[in-house]
């Protein structure tokens, strides 16, 4: 079965953990007519990436609080945010240095990136780095800072700790809304401090965001369009977004084949289940 359908069967088994808090592996199989292996792999595979936790049986919703935070950012716009992560994967190359701030946007890029050789990566996202350490080669450069528990990050200007120690290839952004007028916004403003300080640094600069995000709240500015080299999103982002941005001179790719991804919470389990037998048939 293709990497699409997986996604789809992902779709579904957050959408029912998201409405019940809970899923069986049994009534999974049933559901999506697949084995019980296939669902546990599929369930194994989303708690690795703090989307559920593992139970005897099934799975249950990962943990409230600030710890939680994290883990209902990744499950948001979790297929979105997949696909973007693969095409934006395509912009690294072996040997790269690299920036990746602590978003959940650019923790799907990580994951996309493991394979990658001889990466030099600079981030103040502790789980960018535990995921790299444990499942890379890559050198990992933390600037550190204060510890920011609820996106896992040590914030901070670290402009010192980068200063005069060469240029980094490439830096990968996500964020919390995107205005217009304002650019690139954080609800939190030791966030922005960290991602502006990151981005002096670098020769190319790449946001990934779901469309989402267009209609988001921030409070403060860490970037305009026209800092931006390239802005990545899905097929759903207005044309009037795409344009504003575009002219303010910071090109917009809406990835293609994003465009059918479901939002967390918009659809019916039973909706969501034909479009996973209908994907199947096809």
């Amino acid at each position: 079965m293709s990497e699409s359908y997986d996604f789809v069967r992902e779709e579904v088994i957050l959408h029912e953990l998201t409405l019940t808090g809970r899923v069986m592996v049994n009534d999974l199989a049933r559901t999506l007519g697949v084995s019980t292996v296939t669902v546990r792999k599929d369930l194994d595979s989303l708690e690795k990436r703090s989307l559920l936790r593992r139970v005897r049986g099934g799975a249950v919703a990962p943990s409230t609080g600030e710890e939680g935070a994290f883990s209902e950012r990744m499950r948001r716009d979790s297929t979105v945010k997949s696909l973007l992560a693969k095409e934006v994967a395509k912009l690294v190359d072996d040997g790269d240095v690299i920036a990746i701030d602590s978003s959940t946007t650019s923790y799907y890029l990580a994951q996309e990136l493991l394979e990658h050789r001889d990466l030099i990566v600079i981030t103040y996202g502790l789980r960018v780095t535990m995921l790299l350490m444990d499942h890379s080669n890559a050198t990992v450069v933390v600037p550190g800072g204060v510890l920011r528990r609820a996106s896992g990050s040590l914030v901070g200007a670290f402009s010192d700790v980068l200063k005069g120690r060469g240029r980094i290839n490439k830096g990968f952004f996500g964020l919390a809304a995107a205005s217009k007028e304002l650019g690139m916004l954080e609800l939190v403003a030791e966030e922005a401090t960290s991602k502006r300080t990151l981005m002096a640094s670098c020769d190319e600069i790449f946001v990934t965001m779901p469309s989402s995000k267009i209609n988001g709240f921030g409070l403060h500015s860490w970037g305009t369009p026209g800092e931006i080299t390239r802005l990545y999103t899905d097929e759903r982002a207005d044309d009037s977004f795409v344009d504003a941005w575009t002219a303010a001179g910071s090109p917009v790719t809406r990835v293609a084949g994003t465009g059918a991804s479901l939002d967390n919470g918009e659809r019916s389990i039973d909706a969501v289940t034909s479009r996973t037998l209908r994907a199947v048939d096809e």
